[in-house]
């Protein structure tokens, strides 16, 4: 392990412990997750039994779960019953979950007693979503015999520690296996005003992100879908995934019994206590300094990725100064919105506002540069530049804070991803280390 690995993960384990704290406090005081902080381990052997029908049933003409997403067709999803044991190993208890390209619930590893999150995909008969398993698979196989094994990052990335497929009716679906989470970031910024996440529960969060990214981007991995969707809110024991158990076979949840299949309601995910967890890495690239084609979700798309260059793991870097100003302004820096959808020249227009005009090396790297911007770098897009800048964007701090803020963002937010520190030197920025440094001042 080099020196520098070395030093980081002393400085983490000393810095994460005060920072995690510090954030839980402040949630305390603002009178949230109290409830989750106070959870104790409820210890009995893990069983899922069958139980009466003492639940509610939905009307069949009443839609519920994924019945409700855009382009719903039933064939698509494998049809999980509770009870049944899949790959005859994964007990299935309760679902947590639904979206256009998975159902996920929990169950009991009957082989280790214990429990598990499933993720069953859908059919394979679009390319997406099988081929984003097999991705993350694939970056779960690299994973285990990467060149950097002992780094504080490590368990802070989810990988999937099982996978396997079932035949179902209408197709083959894949499934992949992990630890069991609690809520997202998203979801964990719902219960602070306006969405906004407390300064020192943000500085905290991004830190832990940062320290995963590296761990990552030290074995040539890019993660490219950094957001607060794939940022889940660690477990640090059962205890939360015992109560659901429990209270599944006192209080089965509703659902929907049709001819072919059972639409179960999902369960609200627990509330944990633990690190944040960077997840999702069925987009992740792997193995090359620098890769080509277009990643990133909408308005998280970094500059060299919109207009068709090589791109590096520095996109992920780019993704972290979007993402920290959306948990503390409550809001998107970029909104790239024409005509009620993303658009490309919307957007770059308003990177323009904030960052001023590319320098003549970034332009040179596309052809596509020629269609927006003159030799010089100078504007010429039919959409106008919107009058706003960093500084007036910044609403919540002010004063020091909101000036560590903006060198943050000025720091990983620029044209040339060059320029853009490592995320081993973001988690160490003034902005990120002010919780630290004062409690250190008081000592």
């Amino acid at each position: 392990m080099t020196q520098t690995i070395r030093a980081l993960q002393f400085r983490t384990h000393r810095l994460l412990h005060m920072q995690r704290s510090a954030a839980f406090a402040c949630a305390n005081n603002c009178g949230r997750l109290s409830e989750a902080c106070q959870l104790r381990p409820w210890r009995r052997k893990l069983t899922t039994r069958p139980t009466k029908e003492n639940f509610h049933r939905v009307p069949d003409t009443t839609p519920i779960e994924e019945e409700l997403l855009p382009g719903y067709e039933a064939e698509d999803y494998y049809p999980v019953e509770t009870c049944q044991t899949l790959d005859s190993r994964y007990r299935i208890i309760c679902k947590l979950g639904c979206g256009v390209g998975s159902t996920v619930w929990l169950a009991e590893d009957v082989k280790t007693s214990q429990y598990r999150a499933v993720k069953v995909c859908t059919r394979t008969t679009d390319g997406a979503v099988p081929a984003q398993a097999s991705q993350e698979i694939a970056v779960a196989e690299y994973l285990k015999t990467a060149p950097v094994q002992e780094h504080p990052g490590r368990r802070s990335v989810r990988t999937a520690l099982d996978s396997f497929t079932l035949n179902g009716p209408h197709g083959i679906h894949t499934c992949l296996v992990y630890a069991p989470q609690g809520m997202t970031l998203t979801e964990l910024r719902e219960y602070f005003p306006e969405n906004r996440l407390p300064k020192q529960m943000l500085q905290s969060s991004v830190q832990l992100v940062l320290i995963a990214m590296d761990y990552l981007h030290k074995n040539n991995v890019a993660h490219t879908d950094i957001s607060p969707n794939n940022l889940l809110v660690g477990a640090t024991d059962d205890a939360p995934f015992s109560l659901l158990d429990k209270d599944e076979q006192a209080r089965p949840v509703a659902r929907k019994i049709l001819s072919d299949r059972t639409i179960y309601m999902s369960r609200p995910v627990p509330r944990t206590n633990g690190q944040l967890v960077l997840s999702d890495l069925g987009s992740a690239r792997f193995g090359q300094e620098t890769f080509k084609g277009d990643v990133m979700p909408d308005v998280y798309r970094a500059p060299e990725v919109i207009l068709g260059m090589e791109w590096s793991s520095k996109v992920d870097l780019w993704s972290v100064g979007v993402m920290i100003w959306d948990l503390l302004e409550g809001k998107r820096l970029f909104r790239a919105n024409k005509d009620g959808v993303v658009d490309d020249e919307q957007h770059l227009a308003e990177m323009v506002s904030l960052m001023g005009n590319p320098p003549p090396e970034f332009l040179q790297r596309s052809e596509i540069c020629a269609r927006f911007f003159d030799d010089a770098g100078n504007w010429k897009g039919s959409v106008p530049i919107p009058d706003q800048s960093f500084e007036d964007r910044i609403t919540q701090v002010q004063g020091e804070d909101k000036e560590l803020l903006l060198g943050f963002v000025r720091s990983v937010l620029c044209w040339l991803p060059e320029k853009r520190p490592t995320a081993e030197e973001m988690a160490y920025d003034d902005f990120l280390m002010q919780p630290y440094f004062a409690a250190q001042s008081k000592n």
